[in-house]
Parts: C-alpha cells; structure tokens; sequence
C-alpha cells in the first residue's frame, strides 16, 4: 500500500438545535418580563401620582427595575441564555486541550510510514519472501476489504464505480502496481537507508515532467537541491558496501514510475471527476479505485512469473509469525492514508512536507542498526548528506 495516498474521515457530529431552541426561548422570556416592568412602572407614572408616600421615588424605581432585570438576567443564565458566551469559553478550552493533537497525529503517521517500510523489508529480505507480486495482491486485498467495510459502516465515504470511471483509471493504475512492484523488489535488494536516498530522484524526475508537461517553473533553491540530491545518490551508491546493481535498478525504474503516477494521476483527475455522479473524487475512492482494481491484474502476473507455484510450495507460508507479520504489514499501509490525512488536517501542507522529510532519518537509523547494515564512514556521509538534501528541498519548496 503506497503512502500517497490519503483518506476523508467523514464523523458525525451531533445536532445543536435543541440548545439553540432553549436559548432563544430563554431569550424571548426575558424580553417579555422586561417588557412588562418596564409597562408596568410607565403606567405608574402616567398616572401622575408621584407621591413619596404612596409610591415609590424616580431613583428607588429606577434601582428596582434594574434589580429586577438582573434576577431575570442570572435566572436565565442559568437556564442557558447565556449559552453563547459559555459556548465560546468551551470552545477556547476545547482548542487549549487540542494543542497535542497535531503532534500526535504527525507521530502516527511517522510510526506507520516508518512501520511500513520496515516490516515489508522484514517479509522481504529476513523471511527470504520470493514473491513481491504475491505480497503486493495480499496487501491491496487487506486495504481494498477494510475500505469496502468502513464504508458500509457509514465511517467513510467513496464513490460509486462506474465503467467510466474504470477505464479513465485504468492508465494509473497501470503504473500504481508497476510502481508497489518495482517499490517491492528495490527493497529487497537495498539496504533502506539507500533506498530512502535514492528515493530522492523521484522529485528530480517530478520537477522535469512538470516542467515539459505543466510548464511549471522551479526556482533557483529547488534546482539547487535536486543537484545535490542527484550528488548524495551517487555518492550514496559508489560507497555503497552492499552495492547490488539488480536492486539499483529497480529502485530506479521505480523513481520514474512514482514520478509517472504523480503527473499520470494529476492528468486525468479532472477526467475522472467528471466520471462520477458527484463530480468530485475523494482520496478515498482513489485508494479504493487503486486497490481493487490491481488484484485482477496481480492475480494475472502471479500466474506469468510463476509466482503461484513457489508460493504453494514455499515454506516460509507455513509460519504463523509470516502470515502476521505481512497482514500487518497491509493494514499499516492502509492506516498510512488515515494518519497522513488526520494530519495534515491538523497542520499545514508546509509541516507536512517537512515533517515527511525529516521522517527519513529515523527510517534510516532503523534499517541499519535492525538489519545490521554494513556501513563505511564514506558512505554514512554520502546517506547523511542525502538525509539534508531532502530536507533542503523540503525547505526551497515552501520560500
């Protein structure tokens, strides 16, 4: 499951009308009992009878009135007339007690991305798994089964398919499962730190394919940082101690997949959109569209390679332990999409990007301390340096 992708949460919040009714009417009952004092004392005094004997002074009137207002004013208040200012202090405090939500969303989504990659690496390379395709179908199948039941449950919302809407897809989706599997066999061939610096290339591949097809201009700062990302991934692979030129070449077939699907998928969105009933395209319904449309192909290719017999015959699915750890595995990529949408509605763009950035260096600390990769001083340096070229272009993407 790929981590560009993002879901709505659709929650239901419950009605407010019934408070709104009762202050209002609280409201109208003060109105009313203010009205009638205030009718009562101007016909005391159009009776013209203002005789300190008999009726009470100008002053001692005014101060009963007054007197009387504010009895009504703190009954009501506590009838809830004052409801909108207590409204108001419940809702600063609410925003006072929601300042840990932002970081606890962004941690979220940095544990499942950096979760994600890990245990696909665990499957991979540690259980010595030979089938990326096979593990791929397992995966999307999790994602597209919790997505269809979310959905039934009314906790998300997706569009309804149409085969219009199928064959506008079809070309992304194409290059979404060319790019998992391409993502799949990279990683079990490459170290992660290397894997998470040579993802670098892909924003390179981005900017060009913007540039060419867009006529999207990059300033100075960009293109600065995409020249020292290109310096760090070559780098990065000359002092490489595990250098393995198969895994290399996945990695980089998969850069220019990702960047493909990125300029792939903003070319016909609005193609798309135009397929559904309401004209708009959740990230819901695209993971959903991604998913469930790649098994039928999965099912294909696992026939082509051969894939099928070697996972019968293979010994690594008879342990539990395999089995557990490639189902969490699917249901982390799916939780990637919830957590990277909770968070960035709980930040901005800005902190998004930066924050996806800074991400790498964990996952790369990770990968080598966990795996027990063999490292140079040259090459630490050469995956350090990639480690601040993103975070320099995170940085000239957002002045």
């Amino acid at each position: 499951m790929s981590s560009d992708f993002k879901l709505v949460i659709a929650t239901d919040h419950d009605s407010e009308e019934p408070e709104l009714g009762n202050t209002i009417g609280s409201n109208i009952s003060l109105d009313e009992k203010g009205k009638a004092v205030h009718t009562t004392f101007n016909g005391i005094r159009d009776q013209g009878n203002f005789s300190p004997k008999n009726y009470v002074t100008n002053a001692e009137r005014r101060a009963l009135y007054d007197r009387f207002l504010k009895g009504n004013k703190a009954t009501a208040g506590d009838n809830g007339s004052v409801h909108v200012d207590e409204e108001e202090r419940h809702q600063l405090h609410g925003s006072a007690k929601n300042k840990p939500v932002p970081l606890i969303s962004g941690t979220a989504y940095c544990i499942s991305s950096c979760s994600m990659i890990m245990l696909n690496k665990i499957v991979l390379s540690s259980y010595n798994f030979n089938a990326g395709i096979s593990l791929m179908f397992y995966q999307n199948l999790i994602s597209t089964l919790v997505v269809v039941l979310l959905a039934l449950c009314g906790r998300v919302s997706v569009e309804k398919l149409n085969w219009r809407l199928v064959r506008v897809w079809l070309p992304v989706n194409v290059i979404f499962i060319a790019m998992l599997v391409s993502g799949m066999y990279s990683l079990k061939y490459i170290n992660i730190a290397m894997v998470t610096i040579l993802k670098n290339v892909t924003n390179i591949i981005t900017a060009v394919g913007e540039l060419y097809l867009f006529r999207k201009r990059q300033s100075s700062k960009v293109w600065t940082a995409m020249f020292v990302m290109i310096i760090s991934a070559v780098s990065g692979g000359i002092t490489d101690l595990s250098f393995d030129a198969v895994g290399y070449a996945w990695q980089i077939m998969n850069c220019v997949l990702t960047a493909s699907y990125s300029l792939t998928l903003r070319w016909v969105m609005d193609e798309a959109k135009k397929s559904t009933k309401s004209g708009s395209l959740n990230e819901v319904s695209m993971v959903l569209l991604n998913n469930l449309l790649s098994l039928p192909f999965a099912i294909i290719m696992i026939f082509i390679f051969g894939e099928w017999d070697y996972v019968i015959h293979a010994d690594v699915v008879k342990l539990p332990a395999f089995w557990a750890v490639a189902t969490a595995s699917g249901l982390i990529g799916l939780s990637i999409s919830f957590t990277s949408m909770w968070f960035l509605h709980q930040t901005s763009p800005t902190t998004y990007s930066l924050v996806g950035s800074l991400n790498k260096i964990p996952i790369s600390i990770a990968g080598i301390i966990v795996f027990n990769v063999p490292l140079s001083i040259s090459n630490l340096f050469s995956i350090l340096f990639g480690l601040f070229a993103g975070i320099l272009f995170a940085r000239a993407k957002m002045s």
